[in-house]
């Protein structure tokens, strides 16, 4: 199957600054795939090139099989697209702006446009001015998604939303994947791209820093376990757990798992009798991340 993205070598300069440098990356079609950094970091330039916005100064980026520069018209036509600095016309509404993006598409958008708006719970009849920055940002998902496009590029897709909001797109973009669908997802929450993404790829400085499955990187994130004591005086006798311990004290003891399980299990049953409760958390893919980013 033909991948959805292709990027190869990308550099793109800004006269003596670097937007990007050499990045590479291959995204899958029906994958839902993140793509993560800091503020600066290169994001964004690569998703202006992805749509045909931006030439490379070097290297190359196709989407659908397509050199997005030079098929930029297409690009703009058939993917969708949520920037994270949306703007809209503060006269439009999102029945007119259903009319005119499928004008400019070349199909008829309202009647897809209308069943996302209820979906979304927005009124399609209130001016672009009088909307929230939540509804706004509806606005923008549903002229993203309207002509179920193969490729999807998320740019903070849940940014104004709330919760509820939020779920509910999740929801969709799970079903789009499944239906085969390709979404390039670029977010701050972290907790988000957990959730959602078979892959992700990391850029710092413009570079391409990591690049791995969610299970990857899950195998190197650190658990933390907790361990409370029966009796205070119990600890001075303890042997060292394999933990990196940040809190120590008469009760309590708290620290990530820096041995295997079994060594832990075989560890607390040296001093199971002196042990009120142990617990053990999720992979913490948060430290795993921003480790990179640092």
């Amino acid at each position: 199957m033909m991948d959805a993205i292709a990027i190869d070598r990308l550099t793109k300069r800004y006269g003596t600054r670097i937007g990007v440098s050499e990045l590479s990356l291959r995204v899958a079609a029906g994958s839902v795939y993140g793509f993560l950094g800091p503020n600066g970091a290169g994001k964004t330039t690569t998703i202006r090139v992805l749509m045909g916005f931006l030439k490379p100064s070097e290297g190359r980026a196709n989407a659908l099989g397509q050199y997005c520069w030079a098929a930029s018209d297409t690009i703009k036509r058939n993917v969708g697209y949520l920037p994270g600095d949306l703007r809209l016309y503060s006269w439009m509404t999102a029945r007119t702006a259903l009319d005119l993006f499928g004008s400019v598409r070349g199909m008829d958008l309202v009647a897809s446009g209308l069943m996302l708006a209820e979906e979304f719970g927005l009124d399609v009849d209130v001016l672009v001015r009088s909307m929230s920055r939540g509804m706004r940002q509806k606005l923008g998902i549903v002229l993203a998604l309207a002509h179920k496009p193969k490729l999807l590029i998320l740019d903070e897709p849940t940014a104004s939303l709330d919760p509820i909001m939020q779920e509910k797109l999740h929801d969709h973009i799970r079903q789009l994947a499944a239906a085969g669908h390709t979404i390039f997802l670029s977010s701050h929450t972290l907790s988000e791209v957990e959730r959602l993404c078979d892959r992700v790829s990391i850029l710092r400085e413009g570079r391409l820093v990591a690049e791995d499955s969610i299970a990857a990187l899950r195998k190197r994130a650190a658990r933390r376990v907790t361990i409370r004591w029966r009796n205070a005086g119990d600890t001075a006798n303890a042997p060292t757990p394999p933990l990196e311990l940040d809190r120590r004290t008469d009760a309590e003891w708290s620290g990530t798992l820096s041995g295997t399980m079994p060594e832990l299990i075989a560890w607390a049953a040296t001093v199971r009798d002196m042990i009120e409760d142990l617990s053990i958390g999720e992979p913490d893919l948060t430290e795993v991340f921003h480790g990179f980013y640092r």
